[in-house]
Protein backbone atom coordinates (compact mmCIF):
# COMPACT_ATOMS: atom_id res chain seq x y z
CA UNK A 1 0.00 0.00 0.00
CA UNK A 2 1.24 3.32 -1.31
CA UNK A 3 1.79 5.75 1.80
CA UNK A 4 2.64 9.41 1.52
CA UNK A 5 5.10 10.73 4.41
CA UNK A 6 4.18 13.99 5.45
CA UNK A 7 6.85 16.20 7.64
CA UNK A 8 6.13 17.59 10.87
CA UNK A 9 10.02 19.27 11.49
CA UNK A 10 11.18 22.33 12.74
CA UNK A 11 9.24 24.88 14.49
CA UNK A 12 5.53 24.76 14.24
CA UNK A 13 5.07 28.89 12.86
CA UNK A 14 1.87 30.19 11.44
CA UNK A 15 2.72 30.97 7.70
CA UNK A 16 2.96 34.50 8.23
CA UNK A 17 6.14 33.92 10.74
CA UNK A 18 7.69 30.97 8.70
CA UNK A 19 10.34 33.61 6.81
CA UNK A 20 11.29 35.12 10.00
CA UNK A 21 12.38 31.81 11.33
CA UNK A 22 14.08 30.96 8.14
CA UNK A 23 15.60 33.84 8.25
CA UNK A 24 17.95 32.52 11.19
CA UNK A 25 18.25 29.04 9.46
CA UNK A 26 15.58 27.29 11.59
CA UNK A 27 13.29 24.60 9.52
CA UNK A 28 9.47 25.56 10.07
CA UNK A 29 6.79 23.62 9.23
CA UNK A 30 3.28 25.24 9.09
CA UNK A 31 -0.66 24.61 8.37
CA UNK A 32 -0.21 25.80 4.65
CA UNK A 33 2.61 23.21 4.43
CA UNK A 34 0.78 20.71 5.88
CA UNK A 35 -2.34 21.23 4.16
CA UNK A 36 -0.25 21.14 0.51
CA UNK A 37 1.02 17.40 1.57
CA UNK A 38 -2.44 16.24 2.19
CA UNK A 39 -3.65 17.65 -0.68
CA UNK A 40 -1.06 16.21 -2.54
CA UNK A 41 -1.65 12.90 -1.44
CA UNK A 42 -5.06 12.87 -2.19
CA UNK A 43 -6.95 10.57 0.34
CA UNK A 44 -3.87 8.01 0.38
CA UNK A 45 -2.95 6.46 3.56
CA UNK A 46 -0.01 9.25 5.49
CA UNK A 47 2.80 8.44 7.59
CA UNK A 48 3.34 12.10 9.80
CA UNK A 49 6.74 12.18 10.55
CA UNK A 50 7.37 14.02 13.46
CA UNK A 51 10.46 16.09 15.05
CA UNK A 52 9.87 19.60 16.59
CA UNK A 53 9.62 21.22 19.72
CA UNK A 54 6.62 23.09 19.25
CA UNK A 55 5.75 26.46 18.03
CA UNK A 56 2.67 28.46 17.78
CA UNK A 57 -0.29 26.88 19.43
CA UNK A 58 -2.65 28.06 17.00
CA UNK A 59 -0.71 27.11 14.01
CA UNK A 60 -0.18 23.66 16.02
CA UNK A 61 -4.05 23.66 16.53
CA UNK A 62 -4.82 24.06 12.66
CA UNK A 63 -2.22 21.56 11.49
CA UNK A 64 -3.82 19.18 14.28
CA UNK A 65 -7.49 19.65 12.58
CA UNK A 66 -5.88 19.81 9.22
CA UNK A 67 -4.90 15.96 9.98
CA UNK A 68 -8.11 15.05 12.07
CA UNK A 69 -10.00 16.08 9.04
CA UNK A 70 -8.09 13.92 6.02
CA UNK A 71 -9.91 11.36 4.18
CA UNK A 72 -7.02 8.93 4.68
CA UNK A 73 -5.66 6.97 7.38
CA UNK A 74 -3.04 9.23 9.31
CA UNK A 75 -0.06 7.47 10.88
CA UNK A 76 1.67 9.42 13.18
CA UNK A 77 5.59 8.31 13.67
CA UNK A 78 7.48 10.40 16.28
CA UNK A 79 11.23 9.91 15.37
CA UNK A 80 12.54 12.57 17.66
CA UNK A 81 11.13 14.74 20.12
CA UNK A 82 7.49 16.42 19.82
CA UNK A 83 7.24 18.68 21.90
CA UNK A 84 4.71 21.24 23.08
CA UNK A 85 2.17 22.11 20.10
CA UNK A 86 3.80 18.89 18.28
CA UNK A 87 2.83 17.12 21.12
CA UNK A 88 -0.81 18.00 20.07
CA UNK A 89 0.00 17.28 16.81
CA UNK A 90 0.96 13.98 17.07
CA UNK A 91 -2.58 13.16 18.82
CA UNK A 92 -4.13 13.40 15.56
CA UNK A 93 -3.21 10.37 14.69
CA UNK A 94 -5.06 7.09 13.92
CA UNK A 95 -2.32 5.11 14.86
CA UNK A 96 0.44 6.54 16.78
CA UNK A 97 3.73 4.77 16.95
CA UNK A 98 7.18 6.54 19.04
CA UNK A 99 10.88 5.68 18.29
CA UNK A 100 12.44 3.88 21.33
CA UNK A 101 14.86 6.90 21.43
CA UNK A 102 11.98 9.63 20.60
CA UNK A 103 10.18 11.58 23.47
CA UNK A 104 6.86 13.80 24.04
CA UNK A 105 6.66 17.09 26.07
CA UNK A 106 3.55 18.95 27.28
CA UNK A 107 2.98 21.97 29.00
CA UNK A 108 1.57 24.53 29.73
CA UNK A 109 1.06 27.37 27.44
CA UNK A 110 3.11 30.34 27.97
CA UNK A 111 3.38 34.19 26.19
CA UNK A 112 4.65 37.77 27.04
CA UNK A 113 2.34 40.17 28.13
CA UNK A 114 1.99 43.49 28.61
CA UNK A 115 -0.24 46.56 29.14
CA UNK A 116 -2.27 47.59 32.00
CA UNK A 117 -4.34 44.91 35.01
CA UNK A 118 -7.10 44.49 32.31
CA UNK A 119 -5.12 43.09 29.82
CA UNK A 120 -2.95 41.32 32.03
CA UNK A 121 -6.27 39.86 33.35
CA UNK A 122 -7.27 38.74 29.44
CA UNK A 123 -4.28 37.56 28.62
CA UNK A 124 -4.13 35.19 31.95
CA UNK A 125 -8.02 34.07 30.96
CA UNK A 126 -6.62 33.14 27.32
CA UNK A 127 -4.13 31.31 28.14
CA UNK A 128 -6.19 29.36 31.08
CA UNK A 129 -8.40 28.65 27.90
CA UNK A 130 -5.53 27.09 25.59
CA UNK A 131 -4.51 25.35 28.54
CA UNK A 132 -8.03 23.75 28.97
CA UNK A 133 -7.99 22.97 25.38
CA UNK A 134 -4.93 21.63 24.79
CA UNK A 135 -5.81 19.14 27.62
CA UNK A 136 -8.84 17.85 26.49
CA UNK A 137 -6.61 16.64 23.14
CA UNK A 138 -4.52 14.67 25.95
CA UNK A 139 -7.63 13.19 27.61
CA UNK A 140 -9.37 12.71 24.86
CA UNK A 141 -6.23 10.64 23.42
CA UNK A 142 -5.01 8.88 26.63
CA UNK A 143 -8.57 8.62 28.24
CA UNK A 144 -6.42 9.57 31.11
CA UNK A 145 -8.31 12.03 34.38
CA UNK A 146 -8.51 15.87 33.22
CA UNK A 147 -6.74 16.28 36.72
CA UNK A 148 -4.02 14.02 36.43
CA UNK A 149 -3.17 15.52 32.41
CA UNK A 150 -3.42 19.18 34.02
CA UNK A 151 -1.10 18.31 37.04
CA UNK A 152 1.31 16.51 34.00
CA UNK A 153 1.20 19.81 32.10
CA UNK A 154 2.19 22.37 35.30
CA UNK A 155 5.54 20.09 36.05
CA UNK A 156 6.54 20.39 31.90
CA UNK A 157 6.60 16.75 31.46
CA UNK A 158 8.88 14.59 29.29
CA UNK A 159 7.24 11.27 28.66
CA UNK A 160 9.69 8.44 26.74
CA UNK A 161 8.44 6.18 24.59
CA UNK A 162 7.97 3.25 27.08
CA UNK A 163 5.98 5.37 29.30
CA UNK A 164 4.55 6.89 26.47
CA UNK A 165 2.81 3.60 25.39
CA UNK A 166 2.12 2.74 28.87
CA UNK A 167 -0.10 5.83 29.71
CA UNK A 168 -1.43 6.27 25.91
CA UNK A 169 0.10 9.06 24.67
CA UNK A 170 0.88 6.56 21.66
CA UNK A 171 -0.12 2.96 20.55
CA UNK A 172 3.00 1.18 19.74
CA UNK A 173 6.92 1.36 20.41
CA UNK A 174 8.44 1.27 16.88
CA UNK A 175 11.71 -1.15 16.39
CA UNK A 176 10.60 -2.82 19.57
CA UNK A 177 12.91 -6.39 18.78
CA UNK A 178 15.98 -3.39 18.08
CA UNK A 179 18.44 -1.99 20.82
CA UNK A 180 17.78 1.75 21.51
CA UNK A 181 20.55 4.29 20.31
CA UNK A 182 20.25 7.76 22.38
CA UNK A 183 21.64 10.72 20.82
CA UNK A 184 22.01 14.53 21.98
CA UNK A 185 20.35 17.01 20.23
CA UNK A 186 19.36 21.15 21.24
CA UNK A 187 16.20 22.23 19.71
CA UNK A 188 15.50 25.58 18.36
CA UNK A 189 14.16 28.22 20.82
CA UNK A 190 11.11 30.12 20.00
CA UNK A 191 11.56 33.84 18.83
CA UNK A 192 9.62 36.65 20.70
CA UNK A 193 6.78 38.59 18.96
CA UNK A 194 9.03 41.56 19.55
CA UNK A 195 11.95 39.77 17.75
CA UNK A 196 9.55 38.35 15.07
CA UNK A 197 8.24 41.98 14.35
CA UNK A 198 12.03 42.70 13.88
CA UNK A 199 12.82 40.64 11.74
CA UNK A 200 9.48 41.21 9.30
CA UNK A 201 10.41 44.94 9.70
CA UNK A 202 14.25 44.78 8.77
CA UNK A 203 13.37 41.56 5.90
CA UNK A 204 11.47 44.40 4.34
CA UNK A 205 13.46 47.32 4.33
CA UNK A 206 16.05 44.93 3.02
CA UNK A 207 14.00 43.64 0.47
CA UNK A 208 13.57 47.34 -0.43
CA UNK A 209 16.90 48.12 -0.56
CA UNK A 210 17.89 45.39 -2.49
CA UNK A 211 15.76 46.71 -5.16
CA UNK A 212 17.12 49.78 -5.41
CA UNK A 213 20.76 49.39 -4.92
CA UNK A 214 21.02 45.72 -4.66
CA UNK A 215 23.90 46.57 -2.12
CA UNK A 216 23.26 44.90 1.04
CA UNK A 217 26.51 42.92 2.36
CA UNK A 218 26.01 39.16 4.23
CA UNK A 219 28.21 41.33 7.36
CA UNK A 220 25.59 43.78 7.61
CA UNK A 221 22.51 41.55 7.78
CA UNK A 222 24.47 39.45 10.09
CA UNK A 223 25.14 42.39 12.49
CA UNK A 224 21.55 42.65 12.24
CA UNK A 225 20.51 39.12 12.97
CA UNK A 226 23.10 39.33 16.16
CA UNK A 227 21.64 42.24 17.48
CA UNK A 228 17.98 41.42 17.02
CA UNK A 229 18.94 37.70 18.92
CA UNK A 230 21.09 39.51 21.64
CA UNK A 231 18.40 42.33 22.42
CA UNK A 232 20.64 44.93 21.44
CA UNK A 233 18.46 46.49 18.00
CA UNK A 234 16.77 49.18 19.24
CA UNK A 235 12.81 49.52 19.21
Amino acid sequence: MIMTTVPIKGVVSSDDDAEVYEFFGYSTVTPSAVKDALNTANGQNIVAEINSPGGDVFAGSEIYTALKNYTGNVEVDIVGLAASAASVIAMAGDTIKISPTAQLMIHRASTVSQGNADDLSSDLQGLNSTDQSIANVYVQRTGRDPQTVMQMMAKETYINAKNAVEQGFADEMMFADQPAKVTNMLSPVMLSNQAITKVKTLLAKVKQKSKETNSQTSDQLRSHKLAILFKKEGN
